[in-house]
């Protein structure tokens, strides 16, 4: 039985920073930030948004393929939970008026939980063949002004519908996994901005990559050259580029070309929009398949997941029968190009208007409401959502 992902969402903050302008701001070369790093610019959250925002406005691009009577799990992969006990996959749950009957829970482990989900949700429909299951992969990446990581910021949400027959990527079952007690990035409960080992961090990504890599070429007796491209877990677009290059070796001359080139093609809104930790390996996927017009049907990708502290996992998907009509690569690069630009200034303004770690009410900013769902407030402890 075929099972994979049936449509694909995206949410994107409306606002964004030119990080040309924020390197010349910080006393840094802009080349340091565009060419070393491989970013341009960057989604910025204000606090009306956050990943329930966010991740019910990507379903939104699909709700209309969601058969209510079908859809039995809602799971939402995240590290910027709103609530230490209650899932944010429940308030998206309201806001999009799904069922009573469908499971929702929220999964962690730094930006692997994004694959997490989509693995349990495909065991789910391997064991109920006639249901649809929604995987969302939602973060916002924080790290602080004038901090080291703050290149590496950003935010999104990928919603995916996962079923039977699925339109778009076909998922193997053949996952080679890696686990690891390591400290390379962490987040104390006591603060919204990361901390990590970053020259530490980007050595366990690409070991953890060599070793899921090889086990899997020696449990699979396969080379590079089965692939049409291989996808990488993206905080920016330079890092899978180090992991790619540890392999190419591997290939030939014309099959390195390919990677290479369809590497680029899976970066791009990496570029634009930043960082979205669980979200980063599929908003990269998603930018492959939207931005490469030589893939075809039956063309397998293999895909590399890494979540800092750590797992990492390589596993392969094959593109669907007319899989690029099933995407809206119009309506993304729209979306793009018509957010609201920031000054250096308004940026830091609002990176720093933040809701407060107190029992304060606070109330965010209506000057920056914008898509189909907002965060209004937080009163009594409260949060409050509502539809625009």
């Amino acid at each position: 039985m075929r099972i994979g992902i049936d449509r694909f969402g995206l949410a994107i903050p409306d606002l964004y920073v030119d990080l040309r302008e924020v390197a010349l701001r910080r006393g840094d070369e802009p080349d340091k930030y565009t060419i070393g790093i491989g970013q341009d610019e960057q989604a910025v959250a204000p606090s009306s948004q956050d990943i329930v925002t966010l991740g019910a406005a990507a379903v939104m691009e699909f709700r209309g393929d969601i058969d209510d009577d079908r859809l039995g799990l809602l799971v939402v992969g995240t590290e910027s939970g709103v609530d230490s006990s209650k899932a944010s996959a429940l308030y998206i749950h309201r806001l999009l008026g799904l069922p009573e009957s469908v499971r929702c829970l929220e999964i962690k482990e730094a930006c692997y939980g994004g694959t997490a989900a989509l693995m349990m949700a495909r065991d789910y429909v391997a064991a109920h063949p006639d249901k649809q299951a929604l995987v969302i992969a939602a973060d916002i990446a924080r790290y602080g002004l004038a901090t080291s990581g703050e290149v590496t910021q950003g935010a999104a949400a990928v919603a995916m519908l996962v079923s039977a027959a699925p339109r778009v990527l076909d998922i193997h079952d053949d996952s080679i996994v890696r686990s690891e007690d390591i400290q390379d990035f962490w987040r104390p409960l006591y603060t919204d901005c990361a901390l990590t080992r970053g020259k530490y961090s980007t050595l366990k990504y690409i070991e953890f990559f060599d070793d899921v890599w090889d086990r899997y070429r020696e449990a699979h007796g396969c080379g590079l050259d089965r692939f049409a491209a291989l996808c990488f877990h993206l905080p920016f677009s330079k890092m899978g580029l180090k992991a790619l290059r540890s392999v190419l070796p591997q290939a030939g001359e014309e099959q390195q070309r390919k990677l290479l080139e369809r590497y680029q093609a899976s970066t791009r809104y990496c570029r634009r929009i930043g960082n979205a930790y669980t979200g980063s390996l599929y908003l990269g996927i998603l930018s492959l398949l939207e931005n490469d017009d030589t893939l075809r049907a039956g063309d397998e990708l293999g895909i590399f997941s890494y979540g800092s502290g750590a797992v990492g996992e390589f596993f392969t998907v094959s593109l669907a029968e007319g899989y690029a009509g099933n995407l809206d690569r119009d309506g993304h690069l729209a979306r793009l190009a018509h957010r609201r630009k920031l000054s250096v200034d308004e940026y830091e303004a609002v990176f720093s208007d933040k809701i407060p770690y107190s029992a304060k009410d606070y109330r965010t900013d209506e000057k920056y409401h914008a898509g189909p769902f907002v965060l209004t407030d937080v009163t009594g402890q409260e949060r409050h959502y509502a539809a625009r």
